[in-house]
């Protein structure tokens, strides 16, 4: 499936969902702004796909707006936005500081919101647009030990839903891509290397697939498929599935 040409930013890129994302887009002819926090990392894929690194901490309150206009001010539009970044965390709520809670919130949640404000105007007055988020099964399900990603992650869809809703009509579209366990180094710089048997880790190439073709086809994807069914029956039998997650485990 081909991805969109022109120009696209992806947060995240410097390793990977996003860096497998936009090895594909710039593959497929797509000028890819790259943003991330690892200079050298982001250098060096910024040499391999042709692409503009654009480093920032989008922890920073202001990191999310300075960084749609470097966006702009490298090619003058973004037609395609994935929202990738993300921090994790697991333990106890009660372990979590005050800190971290702020930098979770602010890099899951409040950049990807601003990053859509300050670039959604350049697509409208264009008439086109792509915009995926990439969230998580936690923020569908919930996650014991990861409460304030969850929430993260579940506020990000209500987000995509909501401005999908919006923007119908303009050409302006949305995507959700939802990944469950990735083989990346997310676990290990949350605080809690994965450990589980089942479910299996799925490649950041998998993801950065549905992802692409979340910009070529708006919708909502699971990546693996099969993440659609517990989704399904909490939203069908929350009870129920609320019982069988608390006696088997709801924890990555």
């Amino acid at each position: 499936m081909p991805a969109p040409r022109g120009t696209a930013l992806v947060t995240g890129a410097s390793s990977g969902i996003g860096e497998a994302t936009a090895r594909l887009l710039a593959a497929a002819g797509t000028h890819v702004l790259l943003h991330g926090r690892d200079r050298e990392r982001l250098a060096a894929l910024a040499a391999q796909t042709g692409g503009t690194a654009l480093e920032a901490d989008l922890a920073d309150p202001e990191a999310a707006g300075k960084l749609a206009e470097r966006a702009l001010a490298v090619t003058g539009r973004v037609d395609t936005l994935v929202n990738n970044a993300g921090l994790g965390w697991a333990g106890p709520l009660t372990e979590l500081s005050p800190e971290l809670l702020a930098r979770l919130v602010a890099v899951n949640l409040t950049a990807p919101l601003e990053l859509t404000r300050a670039l959604l105007p350049g697509m409208l007055a264009r008439g086109h647009g792509r915009i995926v988020f990439v969230t998580s099964i936690a923020g569908r399900t919930g996650v014991a030990g990861e409460a304030v990603y969850a929430a993260t992650k579940s506020g990000l869809d209500a987000f995509a839903d909501s401005l999908r809703f919006e923007l119908h009509g303009t050409g302006v579209d949305v995507g959700v891509v939802v990944p469950g366990v990735v083989r990346t180094a997310f676990f290990e710089r949350r605080g809690r290397p994965y450990t589980r048997t089942t479910p299996r880790p799925v490649s950041a190439q998998r993801v950065a697939a549905a992802v692409v073709r979340a910009t070529h086809r708006p919708g909502d994807y699971y990546v693996p498929r099969w993440l659609r069914v517990p989704v399904a029956l909490r939203g069908a039998v929350p009870g129920a599935y609320r019982a069988l997650a608390m006696r088997f485990g709801a924890e990555s």
